[in-house]
């Protein structure tokens, strides 16, 4: 489970980005996480709560925004989106011939402080 690890990552860079601007506590807290980044969204708010106690960000709410893959498919020539690495396959169609554009990472879009 690498939750866990993008979890205090991202506390990190949350916690200094909040210190730094002379936060009392960390509210709320945006993230997009990339298509095929393998993250488990319930697994991620799970280690988020988990890492967040007894942090400047205790009790922050976690607003996950998980990203499509946009594709499009040579075959059919129809632009689509993918939910999951998982299914590389065109739901059109069914052909595997796709470009695929699609994130594998976690980006932290906004942080709420008071």
């Amino acid at each position: 489970m690498h939750e866990i690890t993008l979890c205090q990552r991202t506390l990190e860079t949350i916690a200094a980005t909040a210190e730094a601007n002379g936060a009392r506590q960390v509210t709320d807290v945006w993230v997009r996480v990339g298509a095929f980044s393998c993250v488990e969204p319930s697994a991620m708010e799970f280690c988020f709560e988990l890492v967040c106690r007894e942090t400047i960000a205790e009790g922050c709410k976690l607003h996950l925004e998980v990203q499509s893959a946009e594709c499009f498919c040579h075959h059919c020539h129809q632009s689509i989106q993918l939910l999951s690495s998982k299914v590389k396959v065109c739901p059109n169609c069914g052909s595997h011939d796709l470009k695929i554009d699609a994130d594998d990472g976690l980006t932290i879009q906004r942080i709420e402080v008071i």
